[in-house]
């Protein structure tokens, strides 16, 4: 797809201000967290959502890709205009537009920021689900398009199961209104849950009705520390196979374990192979029973040491090691290939032994940490990828990886997305029919493959993401 960006219409559209053509602009917009880069033609600025309807019917018309972005924390360069065209911010479209405590909801603009929801839903002692490492800088529009997830997910779902409705721009540059302010609703096609994920291919969401959650009363956290990484994960599927769930369930294996107590030194038991992080939430008149039946599920061999945080600051110790994780690869090798890929828990263990063994066959260091409650472990391939001969050998361990994840009956991604890092092998997932009917779906909401084209899916037979008219 080759178009030259409709600069002037947008301009009288939307005004002088709102789009930037300079290169300063444009290289601030070209990349995100993924390392990826693009240069766009030029940057739109929306502040409504009629705004953003104005945008996608200019851009349809001229047939100029168009990129919709929050504040680029992405990791698979889902937010990267590889093709060109428009990129579109609406990091300037931040109201609460309705507030219901005693409804349990809150509507937003989607350029609202994750931390920001947190706020406001706290002095009412409500809490939003999605939590993210980059909650205080995300958007609700960007933990939308890529099912953002985090820690406490294990108990709380994901930014699917924390929606009621939404209201997009599709391809047309028509409003969609989807989904109700209610906790049941079944009337019509769930487009809510369809948009979750899509990455801004199926339509442009402008405002989120979120569902809260009352916040807990208490909080408990806990570390155990196992002689190895297999013992570990056997006593994550027996805490994740009992009734007391546990609001967050961390995992670090040994390469983890030793890169963070370099980096500050925890306190632990002499030969730890492997660390889970834990915590409860409840009531303060229940909460005890929680925790003494998440640590009679720890119990089994190579568990070196339970320790209980006493109060805050033990608290903090406790989860000293997750924190001192992050700082430490980064100094070790900040261009490390970072893949989250997720499995049954019970399959856990498998896969941590085949990720061990794929090391070893390749050469290359792998750090795996990550959400253990939910399967959901961050792959750390400590590779150079400037290095051409390196990454030879990192694309064949890749290739390695998601085979042994998919036997598994596992998914390439839990929460970070596709976007352009993973999507030439959505075909191994998903099966050649389901993936026509997904291409169906993206024709039907984008007829003229405008929005965010190169993402998601992969080409089609024939060579092309989709087939479209125009293009």
């Amino acid at each position: 797809m080759s178009a030259s960006a409709p600069i002037a219409s947008l301009r009288q559209a939307l005004g002088v201000e709102a789009v930037r053509d300079d290169i300063a602009e444009r290289i601030a917009y070209s990349y995100d967290n993924s390392r990826m880069q693009a240069l766009p033609e030029a940057v739109v600025f929306a502040h409504s959502h009629d705004e953003v309807v104005k945008v996608v019917r200019t851009c349809r018309e001229a047939r100029t890709p168009l990129v919709v972005r929050g504040r680029g924390t992405n990791t698979t360069g889902a937010s990267v205009p590889t093709e060109g065209g428009i990129v579109l911010s609406l990091e300037g479209m931040q109201r609460i537009l309705d507030y219901r405590p005693a409804d349990r909801l809150l509507v937003c603009e989607a350029g609202t920021l994750n931390g920001a929801v947190q706020e406001q839903a706290a002095a009412d002692g409500l809490f939003w689900a999605p939590d993210p490492t980059s909650t205080g800088y995300s958007t609700v529009g960007g933990n939308i398009a890529c099912g953002a997830g985090g820690p406490r997910a294990v108990k709380y779902g994901t930014t699917r199961e924390a929606l009621l409705g939404l209201r997009a721009v599709d391809g047309h540059g028509e409003t969609l209104i989807c989904g109700c302010r209610t906790s049941k609703g079944v009337v019509g096609y769930d487009l809510t849950r369809l948009l979750v994920g899509s990455e801004g291919t199926l339509a442009i969401v402008t405002e989120a009705t979120l569902r809260l959650l009352p916040r807990p009363s208490a909080r408990r956290d806990m570390r155990a520390a196992f002689s190895d990484v297999n013992s570990a994960a056997a006593a994550v599927a027996r805490i994740m196979g009992q009734a007391a769930i546990p609001c967050a369930l961390e995992l670090m294996d040994e390469q983890c374990v030793a890169l963070a107590q370099a980096h500050t030194p925890l306190d632990l038991p002499a030969g730890t192979g492997a660390l889970l992080l834990l915590s409860a939430d409840g009531d303060e008149a229940s909460i005890a029973n929680e925790i003494a039946a998440i640590a009679r599920a720890a119990e089994g061999d190579g568990l070196l040491e339970w320790r209980a945080a006493a109060d805050e600051a033990d608290a903090a110790s406790v989860w000293g090691a997750r924190k001192a994780l992050s700082p430490a690869l980064r100094s070790l090798a900040p261009k490390k290939i970072n893949e989250d890929v997720a499995v049954p828990v019970s399959r856990l263990a498998e896969l941590l032994a085949g990720l061990r063994e794929q090391s070893a066959r390749h050469g290359l260091q792998i750090v795996n940490f990550g959400h253990a409650g939910n399967g959901n472990i961050h792959v750390n391939i400590l590779a150079d990828p400037d290095d051409p001969s390196q990454m030879a050998t990192v694309d064949a361990c890749l290739d390695a990886v998601f085979t042994l994840v998919l036997s598994l009956g596992g998914t390439l991604s839990g929460e970070h997305g596709v976007g352009v890092a993973k999507r030439d092998f959505v075909a191994r997932e998903i099966d050649a029919t389901t993936l026509a009917r997904m291409r169906d779906i993206k024709r039907l909401f984008d007829p003229d493959g405008i929005l965010n084209p190169g993402k998601t899916l992969p080409a089609a037979p024939g060579g092309t993401v989709i087939a479209t008219e125009g293009c």
